[in-house]
């Protein structure tokens, strides 16, 4: 068994930020769930356009308010707290934060934690040596 605490994650390599979010990884390939769990917070008034073409996601948003726009088809989806999304279809979108969002993230295939989303925002699938 395994258990791990956000504070123990926040200052550590664990903990990556980017220009408009947080993304501190609580669970990652190397600890063999066969996904990987993110608490990431989400800066208010910002636009986040991702494309996980190697991944799928889930997003339970637990605190904020914003939209995911999906590029194919420029439908809108409201977020608020207690919601979930599913990106089903590796789906190319954009996430609007109108207040600071805190949301929960899960991968399959894990991330490693060494990913970093490219100019198209897509993680690259990393292959990681399992212990």
């Amino acid at each position: 068994m395994k258990v791990v605490k956000l504070e123990d994650i926040i200052g550590t390599d664990q903990e990556v930020k980017g220009e408009n979010w947080t993304s501190r990884r609580l669970l990652l390939a190397k600890d063999n769930m066969g996904y990987s769990v993110h608490d990431t917070i989400i800066k208010a008034g910002t636009e986040t356009h991702i494309w996980y073409q190697n991944h799928l996601e889930a997003v339970y948003c637990i605190e904020g308010e914003g939209e995911v726009v999906t590029l194919k088809d420029n439908k809108v989806h409201p977020i608020t707290a207690n919601s979930i999304y599913a990106l089903d279809e590796n789906d190319e979108h954009l996430l609007r934060a109108k207040t600071t969002m805190r949301m929960v993230c899960v991968f399959n295939p894990p991330i490693t934690g060494k990913e970093i989303h490219d100019e198209n925002g897509v993680y690259p699938l990393v292959e990681e040596t399992k212990k």
